[in-house]
């Protein structure tokens, strides 16, 4: 008599299988969300250097200039400009990693007005 279905052994094997695949897959999808919401801080970060050029050409001053006036919010990234950095002609714009974003291997990303991009790493932008 021939027995349809699955032996214990079988359905162990096939879990064994699916939580080494699993193991191998969820850090990569990890890194590639991580990477994306980099992408997406770094594109804010360009959408607020260009509103304080903006500002700039309207005041001949990036004092006064508020990122909050922008309307760029994230959930993964807080966005500042340093007193000390924002001068009448200069400025460091910042994004800080926060939540599961704080263990992405760039850290902190920044951008200045003359265009000059940092990152804890150097192949962050």
């Amino acid at each position: 008599m021939k027995k349809n279905g699955f032996t214990l052994i079988e359905l162990m094997i096939t879990v064994a299988i699916v939580a080494i695949l699993a193991a191998i897959a969820y850090p990569s999808y990890q890194d590639s969300v991580r990477k994306t919401k980099r992408t997406t801080a770094q594109a804010d970060l360009m959408e607020v250097a260009s509103f304080m050029e903006r500002k700039f050409t309207e005041n001949n001053t990036y004092v006064g200039t508020t990122i909050a006036a922008t309307g760029v919010t994230s959930d993964d990234y807080t966005f500042t400009s340093p007193i000390p950095d924002l001068t009448a002609t200069t400025y460091t714009l910042t994004a800080v990693p926060k939540g599961a974003q704080a263990d992405d291997s760039c850290g902190t990303l920044t951008l200045t007005q003359t265009g000059v991009k940092g990152g804890d790493t150097a192949s962050c932008w």
